[in-house]
């Protein structure tokens, strides 16, 4: 029993001992950093195309389509899209534009009006105009994807029997 006593004497004394010799502390601190910046980026292309149909009727009017294009913004940050159609064909930021022959461009120079809305009604025009007399669409990022769904109507098909395209230039400015 006395060994045992004093073994845990001994025990107890070198703890404490070596406890004393550790209590002294050096310390330092180092912060982690990191810097977000504003982004945006955006979907568009050939899935994004707007197919106005098949027309076998020259009187035909008012043919419409539309799809989707995305948007993916970092949080919090306030982003405009617009829609420009090709100058090439005619284009103007207020929206309209024209498609040509994709074909006989050489030979058929048509060009078949269109204009581009926000809105399923094909009454809130889609251009590139930033500023007093927008017509822009706008939004707030998320940190994901957000569809805005782009529509587009012709006005007249009395044209020459052909497919016909334009190019429309996607911006976003945040």
């Amino acid at each position: 029993m006395l060994k045992l006593a004093v073994a845990a004497a001994a025990t107890a004394t070198l703890v404490f001992a070596s406890g004393s010799a550790l209590a002294d502390t050096a310390g330092a601190s180092f912060q982690v950093k990191m810097t977000i910046v504003r982004s945006c980026s955006v979907t568009a292309g050939n899935a994004s195309d707007i197919s106005l149909g098949t027309t076998v009727q020259p009187t035909a009017t008012n043919q419409t389509g539309n799809n989707t294009i995305s948007v993916t913004c970092s949080k919090t940050t306030p982003y405009t899209v617009g829609l420009l159609p090709s100058s090439t064909n005619g284009g103007t930021t207020d929206g309209t534009g024209a498609m040509s022959s994709v074909a006989n461009s050489a030979t058929n120079t048509d060009k078949v009006p269109y204009a581009l809305y926000s809105n399923a009604g094909n009454t809130i025009v889609w251009g590139n105009t930033i500023g007093t007399g927008a017509n822009v669409v706008g939004g707030t990022g998320t940190g994901a994807a957000i569809t805005h769904t782009v529509y587009a109507k012709n006005t007249n098909a009395n044209f020459t029997p052909d497919s016909y395209a334009d190019t429309v230039t996607v911006t976003v400015t945040y």
